[in-house]
């Protein structure tokens, strides 16, 4: 089976984690710091903050942006289900914003007329998460000035778009929101097995983000909040709740291992997916690029021909039968039971719903070979020329 992404792990990734593991320290020893460092460089940004999970990173920024009880998070339909679930977890409400038909990302023209019609009902959102989708980023300077007017925050969930940038600004720097997140597991751009980054350039949210990471707690003197001028080596402080999202070092250690070859990766996915381009059938549609923007390239994404809506899953079944691992990102989350017992009902997003009957993903990642993905070219056509099979 050709998977739709997979890991590449060399020696030197194997011996850096085995280094890892002979240090004194395999968790809160120099690793993390190093890793960080190594994203910090990476997109340009001052403050990076490695977590255990993408999941956790995404709790980790609502946290910094006190989300709660009462207030209402906005995202994309379009994502996996923890880019919305990361606000129910607070106790907050959320709602979905459609995409644009073309670019499969969040619409800032939709965005604009849901803002227009909740300002006018007192229903403004507190925060918007916006979604780069398969590693494209979403237009961010109107979606900026939008938030700006009303007064909300946003966090980039960049799983999608290590390596990405917009308009000459990389991905996670932080340009045009308050915190951006990444995640680190086996089908991204690069691994740490599991794990996740929050990226701010706020040194009070930074502040903030490494406390919640280890249960609101610290250890730094010039944080403490006790009168006392000095105190023990052992003293630490708790100033707010908090979880253990920590990354271990190993797993640090192989993220620092891996980020080293991410341009040489990013390099051989935009070929890939070139090549998609160029050989795939006329008729079947791709994601729209906007000018000024790089794409990441963690997912490719086609949209099957008008004339074979109703029959993604039939072929769906023939690719993955002949040993193409196809996959689907993603059913619009409204639509999983679990928001269904929360009121959304289908018809709620009209774009991601079209966009979600017809799409498929196909295979592309580092490991990719020439023949592997002219077979998935060749299958494609069969399917969509009505050849036999």
């Amino acid at each position: 089976m050709i998977p739709y992404g997979c890991q590449k792990i060399d020696e030197d990734d194997i011996q850096a984690v085995v280094d890892a593991l002979k240090k004194p320290l395999i968790t809160q020893g120099d690793a993390v710091d190093l890793f960080e460092a190594s994203i910090s460089n990476e997109v340009s940004v001052n403050n990076v903050i490695a977590c255990n999970s993408g999941t956790s990173a995404l709790i980790l920024a609502c946290m910094a942006l006190e989300i709660g009880v009462g207030d209402t998070v906005w995202t994309s339909p379009i994502s996996f289900v923890a880019s919305a679930n990361c606000a129910l977890l607070l106790n907050a409400k959320v709602d979905f914003v459609d995409i644009d038909s073309t670019t499969f990302n969040l619409c800032p023209l939709a965005f604009e007329e849901k803002l227009r019609k909740a300002n006018t009902q007192n229903q403004l959102p507190k925060v918007l998460i916006v979604v780069h989708f398969a590693g494209l980023s979403v237009d961010m300077e109107p979606i900026a000035a939008l938030c700006k007017q009303y007064n909300i925050s946003i966090i980039e969930d960049a799983s999608h778009a290590l390596g990405g940038s917009y308009h000459g600004y990389k991905v996670g720097s932080c340009q045009f929101s308050d915190l951006t997140v990444f995640s680190f597991p086996p089908v991204k751009h690069i691994t740490t097995g599991e794990g996740g980054a929050v990226c701010c350039k706020s040194p009070l949210l930074a502040q903030k983000l490494r406390k919640m990471r280890s249960h609101g707690i610290t250890r730094e003197s010039s944080e403490f909040l006790s009168g006392s001028s000095s105190h023990p080596l052992w003293y630490y402080e708790q100033h707010s709740l908090g979880y253990n999202f920590r990354l271990p070092d190993l797993l640090a250690a192989l993220g620092s291992s891996q980020i080293r070859h991410l341009q040489k990766w990013l390099s051989k996915r935009s070929a890939l997916a070139k090549n998609y381009h160029d050989t795939l059938p006329s008729n079947v549609k791709f994601q729209f690029i906007p000018e000024n923007v790089i794409h990441a390239w963690h997912l490719f994404v086609i949209q099957l021909p008008e004339a074979l809506t109703g029959q993604r899953d039939v072929y769906f079944e023939k690719l993955r039968d002949s040993g193409i691992g196809v996959n689907l990102h993603y059913i619009p989350i409204y639509l999983q039971p679990f928001y269904q017992k929360l009121g959304f009902k289908q018809g709620y997003c009209m774009n991601a719903e079209s966009y979600f009957a017809k799409t498929l993903t196909l295979p592309l990642h580092q490991q990719l070979s020439d023949s592997q993905q002219m077979f998935v070219v060749e299958k494609i056509a069969q399917l969509v020329n009505d050849e036999a099979f």
